[in-house]
């Protein structure tokens, strides 16, 4: 892999859909670590798409979303391939993967789970952050680099710091050129930026690298909107691994939670 930048497709969206899965990244879906790679970001979000789309049945949702990043994401042109690997009649196990130059760089599973009225025994015990229309406007751009943290609007709450923060976002980038994505699949597009919102160190030389390995998400209740926002803490342990965990909010109040592992890197 080298450092030059790949063919990056033109115009508003996140990606240009070329057809039987194929896509090409715009500049918008351009990472913060290097400039050749897409953000993690809107390439889950577009793996959440294509789950959806997978024979889709009434009743069901998917409740977690689980990514393995199993390398470097490159710009440019790749494909999904999606499969239920575990049918079911009220749970079901799905798959979706983005393979670029030859090679798998993001694995996605799903569960899939049957739906039902448990509204007289609900309760959800995370706490509400303050909404967007409450928080300061926020320049993620100062601070990271790349088309994608560029492409974001983004807003604080009072004591944001190194280490832990109350952040909301969104985006008036749709996530492909088709413009037919749900408010799942866009929410999703916005979770791993979680990694960055309070980094407890600056990222850059003579500092320290913090890639996540992988993004889990959990929901107890489907999202809705286009305003996404993250309640975070970041840790890191003593032999090179952290920890970025967040509570996932929507207009509405909270809906799930987000996990990243961490590798820990001196630059």
């Amino acid at each position: 892999m080298t450092d030059e930048l790949p063919e990056l497709a033109e115009g508003s969206a996140y990606y240009q859909a070329l057809g039987g899965g194929h896509f090409r990244s715009t500049i918008h879906a351009q990472g913060a670590w290097n400039t050749h790679e897409q953000h993690m970001a809107p390439a889950s979000g577009l793996l959440a798409d294509a789950l959806e789309r997978l024979q889709p049945r009434p009743g069901m949702r998917m409740a977690r979303l689980s990514y393995e990043i199993l390398g470097l994401i490159p710009g440019g042109e790749f494909h999904i391939e999606a499969t239920v690997l575990r049918p079911g009649r009220t749970i079901e196990l799905l798959q979706a993967e983005l393979v670029a130059q030859g090679r798998t760089a993001i694995r996605a599973t799903a569960w899939r789970m049957v739906t039902s009225d448990t509204s007289a025994v609900a309760a959800i015990e995370d706490t509400a952050i303050p909404g967007p229309e409450d928080c300061k406007p926020y320049d993620g751009s100062a601070i990271w680099p790349g088309g994608y943290i560029r492409s974001l609007e983004m807003r604080v709450a009072e004591g944001h710091r190194p280490g832990a923060g109350k952040v909301w976002l969104r985006t008036a980038h749709p996530l492909t050129d088709r413009e037919d994505s749900g408010d799942l699949a866009r929410l999703m597009g916005l979770v791993d930026t979680a990694n960055g919102i309070a980094a407890r160190v600056p990222p850059g030389p003579d500092s320290y690298a913090f890639p996540n390995l992988d993004l889990q998400i959990h929901m107890y209740r489907r999202p809705e909107g286009e305003w996404l926002g993250l309640d975070n803490a970041v840790s890191f342990g003593r032999d090179g691994i952290g920890l970025t965990s967040t509570v996932l909010h929507d207009l509405q109040g909270p809906f799930g939670r987000a996990e990243q592992i961490l590798t820990l890197r001196q630059t």
